[in-house]
């Protein structure tokens, strides 16, 4: 049921994943490459004092001591500054020439010791061992996370996109992103029977209530998007929803309930599915036939009663169709009948003269409830003739036949929304079982996929 429709709803929610997704991955690249970026622009003394200076060869060392002790501090010094081997002698040769007091012939053991600690002697600062780390960019959150991660993945990018995607973690949903997907959507939409009306109600939801919306960590893009999607489809589907049982019950005896629709909807087998839906509730009910026009619809509505064992009320051909329902409801007074189901001709909603019938049936018998049925692959054709059926008898909600077999669901998103009426049954095979109340929730969640 539905099929078609929800795996576009399926699809509109991927594509929003799929370019939020790789929003997320961006701004943690970009996250990271910032990082990256401020660690080589440090301060040089900052670097030095991360990281320590390159030792010298071992053999190197041990020449540079001899010549220490051989020569006169000057004369290395002048050896240092012209041919420097290392980054320790570089180092060394800096600190003679901008210091010449220090020249004075040193212990051979506190040369070595310049050698290796020039950086500390000349910035006054802690030595190596001793430097304070660079403070970390990402939020103690972040630093949480990874903690908790480290046994999962202890290095490499995808612990860096994590936490960069911790620290900033949020991914803010923008128009741009969401303006392929709902052109998408509404095209979709349209394509499945979907009112124009009803679709842009649906795109306008989606939007106040994604845009801007952050997604957090314990959270999905997807599931934002579905959350989006329930409560816009949710929003025209339940208008008017009241709830059918309790009206019922609440209602004086007998209830009177009209049926209206053009011919071949399946109104008069959805007339028998109900006599069934209430002899399963304990209610009694009759079965009047207000459609007097049609050759045969004495007969057709007879083999329904007869097969559930219901009492039919029915005039000859081309009698008065509001004096039959009305005879129907005086039965039922007068043999303590709980409820009265009245058929009606399949009249045209272009036609005037069987509009008027109706507002007469209408008039005359005052029903409890005026039910319009039609067939829910129809799409569009039935929600405009709702429109107009409503408009001609103010109905209070409506039945769909053939739901089973309806893959856009057009209708079943629309009708509440255009007349402001609920749809009440949805008729889903040809047995007088096969009759469900509708239920704007498990709609959705069948829509969306949220029922298997």
């Amino acid at each position: 049921m539905f099929d078609g429709l929800k795996k576009k709803l399926n699809r509109f929610r991927n594509d929003v994943e799929e370019t939020a997704e790789e929003k997320a991955e961006a701004a943690a690249d970009e996250a990271e490459a910032d990082a990256d970026a401020e660690a080589e622009s440090a301060p040089a003394g900052a670097e030095h004092a991360a990281v320590e200076p390159e030792a010298s060869e071992p053999a190197d060392v041990d020449s540079e001591s001899d010549a220490v002790g051989d020569a006169d501090a000057g004369s290395e010094a002048d050896a240092v500054g012209d041919a420097p081997a290392d980054a320790a002698s570089a180092s060394a040769a800096v600190e003679s020439e901008s210091d010449s007091e220090a020249a004075a012939t040193p212990e051979p053991d506190s040369e070595v010791d310049a050698d290796t600690d020039t950086d500390a002697d000349a910035g006054d600062g802690p030595a190596a061992d001793e430097a304070e780390p660079r403070e970390s960019l990402a939020s103690d959150a972040a630093k949480a996370a990874l903690t908790e991660e480290d046994d999962d993945d202890s290095s490499g990018p995808g612990r860096l996109r994590r936490a960069a995607a911790f620290a900033t973690g949020k991914v803010v949903i923008e128009e741009e992103d969401l303006e392929d997907p709902l052109w998408e959507l509404e095209m979709a939409l349209l394509q499945s029977d979907v009112e124009m009306q009803v679709a842009e109600e649906i795109l306008e939801t989606i939007r106040e209530k994604l845009i801007g919306e952050t997604r957090k960590q314990v959270q999905s893009t997807g599931q934002l998007v579905s959350e989006a999607l329930h409560d816009a489809l949710y929003e025209v589907i339940s208008v008017g929803q009241f709830d059918f049982d309790q009206r019922i019950a609440e209602a004086d005896k007998p209830v009177t309930l009209i049926f209206t629709g053009i011919n071949g909807v399946g109104k008069t087998t959805t007339i028998a599915k109900l006599a069934r839906y209430f002899e399963k509730q304990g209610y009694s009910t009759v079965l009047a036939n207000g459609d007097t026009y049609r050759a045969g619809a004495n007969e057709q509505i007879r083999e329904h009663a007869e097969a559930l064992g219901k009492k039919l009320i029915a005039h000859e051909q081309g009698g008065d169709p509001a004096a039959v329902i009305y005879d129907g409801v005086e039965y039922a007074e007068a043999h303590d009948i709980d409820i009265v189901l009245g058929d009606t001709a399949g009249r045209l909603h272009t036609s005037n003269d069987l509009m008027a019938q109706l507002e007469k049936i209408d008039r005359v018998v005052g029903p409890d409830l005026t039910l319009f049925v039609d067939e829910a692959v129809a799409g569009q054709d039935a929600v405009e003739r709702a429109r107009q059926f409503n408009d001609a008898a103010a109905i209070d909600g409506a039945i769909l036949t053939k739901a089973d077999a309806d893959s856009n669901g057009g209708a079943a998103i629309s009708i509440a929304y255009v007349t402001g009426k609920p749809i009440l049954f949805l008729g889903v095979g040809q047995g007088y079982d096969h009759i469900e109340k509708f239920d704007p929730e498990q709609m959705v969640n069948r829509l969306l996929g949220e029922d298997e």
